[in-house]
């Protein structure tokens, strides 16, 4: 355990998991795409506008999906005091606040045909912007406390305080009177959509994810080296170059 929590067995492993990630990644997007834009049957309701669920219900999925990982990863830098997994968690809170600000931009596109307004303060809707504001909070205090184990503190402390917006985004359709979509897609029992607009969509939430293990793993090598700039590993990484 110790091993796999030392930042620099981390930076030397993941060198070698990146360029996988990466490339079944590219993969799999290109051809989720290519099957979602192209291939993929026109809604009989919606028409040709819904194709814009490729994108926001992946980056949707995202945004709840990392914010779990971030939260995790704080918990167990606080409780473990590993030193690796507030790395994770910060390295994470960028690329989920991306997810979640185009999980909102796309959401609203899709809302101004079906709704007539590119905005309404709807349940999902208004759950959805309290999670990118979580994500703008913890960042902010990363960057505002200057002794680094006090901000990995501070901040992990809100990302678990705010793991309760996780339920309330997802069951909101249910609890709630609200514009948006019901579940489609998890009702794997009787599923709502077609199976060839399911399959390009669950190809997309794949490569999403492969994509997020990319990036995580890129920003948390430059978080580790950083971090650990007075190290020795580090300087002697450096001499090598």
């Amino acid at each position: 355990m110790q091993r796999f929590s030392s930042p620099k067995h981390f930076f030397e492993m993941s060198a070698k998991l990146i360029p996988w990630f990466a490339v079944s990644a590219l993969l799999l997007g290109v051809y989720g795409f290519y099957m979602g834009l192209f291939v993929a049957p026109t809604d009989y309701q919606q028409g040709e506008s819904y194709r814009i669920i490729f994108v926001h219900v992946p980056a949707a999925w995202m945004s709840l999906f990392i914010y779990v990982v971030m939260a995790i990863s704080a918990a167990i830098g606080l409780i473990w005091q590993i030193r690796l997994a507030d790395t994770i968690a910060a390295a994470s809170a960028p690329i989920g606040a991306w997810f979640t600000f185009l999980a909102l931009v796309t959401g609203s596109l899709w809302g101004k045909p079906m709704w007539g307004t590119y905005w309404v303060w709807d349940a999902r809707l208004t759950s959805e912007l309290i999670l990118l504001f979580l994500y703008f909070g913890y960042m902010a205090l990363q960057s505002a406390i200057e002794d680094q184990r006090t901000a990995d503190k501070a901040s992990g402390l809100l990302a678990i305080v705010g793991v309760v917006n996780i339920p309330i985004i997802h069951y909101s359709v249910e609890w709630w009177n609200t514009l948006h979509q019901g579940a489609t897609v998890a009702k794997f029992d009787k599923p709502s959509m077609h199976i060839d607009m399911l399959i390009p969509l669950l190809v997309l939430a794949v490569a999403a994810k492969l994509f997020y293990a990319t990036m995580v793993l890129v920003r948390a090598r430059n978080e580790v080296l950083y971090r650990d700039r007075n190290r020795r590993w580090v300087r002697e990484l450096i001499e090598k170059l």
